[in-house]
Order: C-alpha cells, then structure tokens, then sequence
C-alpha cells in the first residue's frame, strides 16, 4: 500500500488510529531486542502494551513526545514522519490512518513466512559471520524470516512455545549450538542446517545439512586450473568426521579426470604415519597434497609444520580446506562467501515450505565459496599468478 501523506477525519478516528497502533503490537506480542542485528531480531513478549508504551517504544525525539501529551494530530505527524514508520490507509466509516512501525510489519508478515532462524548467541569474531548468513537469508527472503538468539542451555520448551505462536514450518539452525536447539524440536518442523563443518550422520540424517566445508569439486578445479599436470591427489581423513565427504571427493576426482588416494586414520599417530608415507613418495610434478577439515589427520602443531616442511623441499601442492593455512604456507583454500550461503540456505527453506517436504535431506559440502592464495608458495612452485584471476585474498611474501 503507498504510505499516505495527509491526516484526515475527526479526534476520535486519531485515537482509534493510535488505539490501533497499540493493540496491533499488544497481539502480534513481539518487541524488538537491540540492534545486535539490524534491528531484525524478536522475542516473544508475555506483557500487554499499553498506549503510551507503544509510542515510547518508537524511540520519539522527546520533543515529539512532549507534542503528543497535548495533541494527538502533532503526535501522528511525528510518527508518520519518523524513518521507521509505514503508515497505512484503513476505512471504517470514513478515511482512518493506522501507524505500524516498519520492523513490526515484517514481523507480522514473518509470522506467515513459517521460517525462522536459529543461531549462537555467541560472541565475536564469530557473531559477524552468523550476521552476514542471516543478512543473506534475509535478503533472499525478502524480510520474511525471523531470528532467534539461542544459548547453550536453551530451554526447549520455551523454544517450541516461541516457534508455535510463529506458525514456524521450517527453521534454519545455524552452528553447533543451532542444531543442538533443534533436535527437540515438534516433527513437524522442517530443519536446514547451515554454518557447521560436520555433524554424525545419524544425527542429522532427516536434516538438509550445509556444510561450510568447500566442494571437493571447486577444489580440484582450481587445482586443475593452477597446475594442470596434476593427475593424483592424495588426502588424510578420518572416517567419523568425512566418510560423507570423501563420497563426493571421488565422484568429482573421477569426472575430472583424477586419481585420489585416500588415506583413512583414525588418531593422530597414524595420521603422521599416513603423511610421511606420503610425502616421501609423491611426486612434485604430478601430485598434490589436499588437507581436509579434519581435526583428528589436520593437527596444527604437528601435522602442518611437517607437511609445509617437507612439501617446500620437494616442490609438491599442497592445498586446503582450511582458510587459515593459506597464511601459514599451502598454495590456495577456498572459504564461505557469507552471504552467498545465506540465500543458498534461505532457498533450501523455501523449497521445503513450496514442497513441504525435505526431499534433499543428507550432508552436502559448500558450494558458495571465495579463494585465498599465497603468492609466495605459488612463486615457489614457479606458477604464474599474473595470468591467474578469481583471488579473493591474496598473501604477500612476509
């Protein structure tokens, strides 16, 4: 509706316009809880609103306020002309203005939106990631979607109660703590998980699960495209961590042409064990050495020191799903784009509502993805990065 730029009809329609404002915000039991988040994050209320609270709650200039004690036309004008605020038309006997500031009319459409989604009330640097994902799951649904801060003790029957008066049909759970809040959820709820590395299959088994860990296939493409004469890629893994991911690591070394050899270690002994195997037999010209997000086979104090050592002395690629070991020395990672993922996950929630059901439940890697190189290793291994494009972070020679 096109917001209306005249007040009209007599006292009584001005304070039934007011009266409406605040018994709206009275029913839909929402407030807003900071600006921790773009001013988009709810909580559900259990107090009644009364008129003035309303109006406080718009966060007037106190001179607006002091206007709006003594004349309730000098009050509408200020709420109509505060930046919050839509204004909209409704006739009841004659032209009425009703006010509904702007983050309580998405709220109130988000309630039929049914998706709502689940994250960390966690700190920094951590928070800013959840933020931007939820910046993109809202974009992508247009303001639909609302949010929930939870901790690591959430209480699950509050949960359920908060998602039910939201009419939620389908959630996005967001990091560790976001599926953890899930798992006793009604049934009926469908999950998207995202902003998570892994999680044992048979938790997660009836959840579409969006790994933040890159596409094996993004990865030897780029390998491909940096050092063409690649034809075997050796990796160390952990079964209990990525057996899911080592699926789609053959399917994509296959149909590109690829030979993987994949190493399975279940502690860190043999993990060594598997590297220097590995590292005394590869063959620089040919060979390339891939690091999975793995906790038990990628070890930082150990592993990495060995594998950047001994890779440097025989000229071998080593990449890595780890962002951070860009820095450290490996040629190149792939990492989320942030917002990226979040319209990813925000249309898996559309599809399971327009569907309603989850038809593509199972674990599957990052697709949404940006690119780190260090520079200095790629000189090192004499590859051209002039000629070379798609960085999106690039690490100097320290």
């Amino acid at each position: 509706m096109s917001k209306s730029t005249q007040l009209t009809g007599s006292f009584l329609c001005r304070c039934l316009a007011v009266w409406l404002f605040a018994s709206l915000l009275s029913a839909a039991a929402w407030a807003t809880r900071g600006d921790a988040l773009s001013g988009k994050e709810v909580a559900v209320q259990t107090g009644q609103f009364t008129t003035q609270q309303a109006i406080d709650g718009l966060s007037f200039p106190s001179s607006a306020k002091e206007k709006s004690e003594d004349n309730f036309a000098d009050m509408l004008l200020a709420v109509e002309a505060h930046p919050d605020v839509a204004v909209f038309s409704i006739w009841v006997a004659g032209p009425v203005v009703a006010m509904i500031r702007a983050n309580h009319a998405n709220q109130l459409a988000e309630a039929q939106g049914n998706i709502v989604v689940i994250y960390p009330d966690i700190g920094e640097p951590y928070r800013s990631v959840f933020s931007q994902i939820i910046d993109g799951i809202a974009e992508k649904t247009q303001g639909r979607a609302t949010h929930i801060a939870v901790g690591s003790n959430v209480n699950m029957g509050e949960l359920n109660n908060a998602l039910h008066r939201q009419d939620a049909r389908v959630v996005i759970a967001l990091g560790r703590q976001g599926v953890r809040a899930v798992a006793g959820l009604d049934s009926r709820i469908g999950v998207v998980v995202g902003g998570i590395v892994s999680a044992p299959e048979n938790e997660v088994r009836d959840y579409q699960v969006n790994s933040l860990a890159p596409d094996p296939a993004l990865l030897f493409a780029r390998l491909k495209h940096m050092r063409p004469g690649i034809k075997r890629i050796f990796t160390v893994y952990d079964p209990r961590q990525n057996a899911w991911m080592m699926r789609f690591a053959k399917e994509a070394a296959r149909a590109q042409g690829l030979e993987l050899v994949a190493r399975e270690a279940l502690d860190l002994r043999s993990a060594m064990q598997a590297y220097q195997e590995i590292l005394s037999s590869a063959d620089g010209n040919q060979d390339a050495l891939w690091l999975p997000q793995d906790s038990t086979t990628v070890e930082d104090g150990s592993v990495l020191p060995l594998v950047l050592k001994e890779s440097w002395e025989r000229n071998l690629v080593v990449f890595s799903s780890s962002f951070a070991h860009v820095k450290r020395g490996v040629l190149f990672s792939l990492y989320p784009n942030n917002i990226e993922l979040g319209r990813h996950l925000a249309d898996s929630a559309l599809g399971y509502l327009n569907s309603g059901g989850n038809k593509n439940a199972g674990m599957y890697p990052l697709r949404e993805v940006l690119m780190a190189v260090n520079l200095r290793t790629a000189r090192h291994l004499d590859i051209n990065t002039s000629r070379q494009q798609g960085f999106d972070i690039a690490f100097p020679e320290q």
